[in-house]
């Protein structure tokens, strides 16, 4: 066995990703792991609790989304932004969490948050109308958002490399566990008990969470000289890009892409801001993210596989939920119920990863990770009519099984070796990308599911053709059905069972078209695991979890 080197020449060499050669030398015993105060893992669990729920609001209200709108009075088409508006907030915080807790110390900012993400949860049952909704949700999203990386970034630094692998178990447990899970449980409060308790469910974990970060966390003194040294103009471009960005995804399949002025505008202005953040980025002496950090190999490698996890992750918890009400007419507790076997299985697997890592090559459990995942989407792509919560229950259990392998393992890969003064960009770009990922795959497929299905119900209609035998004698079946259950015109009858085929011929459209998506998601991870391939092996990991 080769022992690991000092602490000071391990993150050199994880920097460069590999592991550090040695002249041969007698064998010594490893160092005895280095022990974890009890107050340190109260930090840990209480910040991934708060992780959990911040990403468990992106995607409780999805499942319930048609009674909020019904609620307040909202459109159907109007009804995404109370998903939207939370979701741009917490990708334009995430980035700025890391620097603002240098200004006003971990504890002080993390405990503010946390406690104003609780007053805006509340706040969001009370909106009467959209314009308040909107509101309330982009400010639970500002503040919420900043729980997802401070919880990473205490993992990252807190923990010593032996125990991190554990830490970023719980933390999956947030990033997969809880998108798969928050329709199962907003799918049930709003049957039960009305839509409202989606957003009074966070109050009594949040408590829990608040008292545990208040215990746990180390007061230190605030920098608010920092303040003068921000980078202002970095600050300003991210924002305005990623605002504009996440706009156009949203509005853009609505409003026919680039067929719209207004997304027309939106882009341009997106990537200006965008190229803009970037040159100041890179150019700036004390920039607010450390773009450079993608310049590493398993860190760039990384940051591409978790983005491209994030497309598939949010995009199947979007997709699942609307062919299942489309197709197979469930209610939201019955779409709760099937995507719940994407997230339950994850309990039970995520908690034994961290020992899978200390005996296998921490790439080997990503890789396979992202192939049972990939094999998920491609289980599903010769759905029918027929095809329910039955059809889908092995689909999902492997998803599972695969997003509990990928994500806590990529995660150490992909932050070995960052340093201390590095690890709030470090954390910020990796959940951001993540976020943004799921964004644009949300976006991509539903754009990709409306083309689809004009394309395959341009391929069905010629075979429904008045010439065709078949299609006559299905028209006079139906038409002589409405006329024995009331309609007493033949013409109106017919024109009901035309009405009717189309319904069909519309329906069939629809189903290869969801098909065709989780083909789309599948090889979108397929594309993951060749950027897995590129991963070196990050040396603490290496050695079994020894320090």
């Amino acid at each position: 066995m080769t022992t690991l080197p000092t602490a000071v020449n391990a993150a050199s060499a994880n920097h460069n990703g590999d592991r550090p050669a040695s002249p041969a030398a007698p064998e010594r015993p490893a160092a005895a792991p280095q022990a974890v105060p009890f107050k340190t893992w109260i930090a840990v669990l209480g910040a991934t609790l708060g992780a959990f729920m911040a990403v468990l609001n992106i995607q409780i209200v999805n499942a319930s989304l048609a009674d909020i709108q019904g609620g307040i009075g909202a459109g159907i088409d109007d009804g995404g932004w109370i998903s939207t508006s939370y979701l741009i907030a917490e990708i334009i915080v995430i980035p700025l969490s890391g620097w603002l807790a240098q200004v006003f110390s971990v504890r002080i900012y993390l405990l503010t948050n946390a406690v104003l993400f609780l007053v805006f949860s509340a706040a969001c049952a009370l909106a009467q109308d959209l314009s308040q909704m909107i509101v309330l949700r982009a400010l639970q999203g500002f503040f919420g958002g900043v729980l997802i990386p401070l919880a990473f970034t205490l993992i990252i630094t807190l923990l010593p490399k032996a125990k991190q692998s554990v830490g970023l178990a719980l933390f999956a447990v947030s990033a997969t566990f809880a998108p798969a899970i928050g329709p199962t449980i907003g799918g049930y409060l709003t049957e039960n008990w009305g839509w409202q308790y989606i957003f009074y469910v966070n109050l009594v974990p949040g408590a829990l969470m608040v008292g545990m970060l208040w215990f746990s966390l180390e007061s230190k003194p605030m920098k608010l000289a920092l303040l003068r040294e921000g980078d202002w103009p970095g600050i300003a471009t991210m924002a305005i890009g990623l605002g504009a960005l996440q706009t156009v995804l949203e509005e853009g399949n609505k409003d026919d892409w680039f067929g719209s002025d207004f997304i027309v505008r939106l882009s341009a202005i997106a990537a200006i801001a965008l190229a803009l953040f970037f040159w100041i980025e890179l150019t700036c002496k004390k920039p607010v993210l450390n773009l450079r950090l993608l310049a590493r190999r398993n860190f760039g490698f990384g940051v591409l596989a978790n983005f491209l996890m994030g497309t598939a992750l949010y995009g199947s918890v979007f997709i699942l939920p609307q062919y299942l009400a489309r197709i197979q007419g469930y209610n939201s507790e019955q779409i709760g119920m099937v995507l719940a076997w994407t997230g339950l299985p994850q309990l039970v697997l995520i908690p034994m990863v961290p020992r899978l890592m200390k005996r296998f090559d921490a790439r080997l459990i990503i890789g396979v990770g992202f192939a049972l995942f990939a094999a998920s989407n491609f289980m599903n792509i010769y759905m029918t009519t027929d095809y329910g919560s039955d059809q889908l229950f092995w689909p999902n259990v492997v998803r599972a099984v695969g997003q509990a392998l990928a994500f806590a393992p990529l995660s150490a890969v992909a932050t070995a070796g960052i340093e201390a003064e590095n690890a709030g960009s470090a954390s910020g770009l990796f959940n951001m990308m993540r976020n943004l990922g799921g964004a644009v795959g949300i976006a991509m497929l539903q754009t990709f599911l409306t083309k689809r299905e004009q394309y395959h119900s341009n391929v069905l209609t010629p075979s429904v053709s008045l010439f065709e035998q078949a299609t006559r004698a299905r028209i006079d079946q139906l038409t002589q059905y409405f006329i024995n259950h009331g309609i007493t015109e033949r013409a109106d009858a017919t024109r009901r069972a035309f009405v009717a085929i189309g319904a069909v011929v519309q329906k069939q459209a629809f189903i290869l078209a969801f098909s065709d998506t989780f083909y789309l998601m599948g090889t979108a991870l397929l594309v993951a695991l060749v950027a897995v391939l590129f991963l070196r092996k990050a040396g603490h990991l290496d050695a079994g979890g020894a320090h």
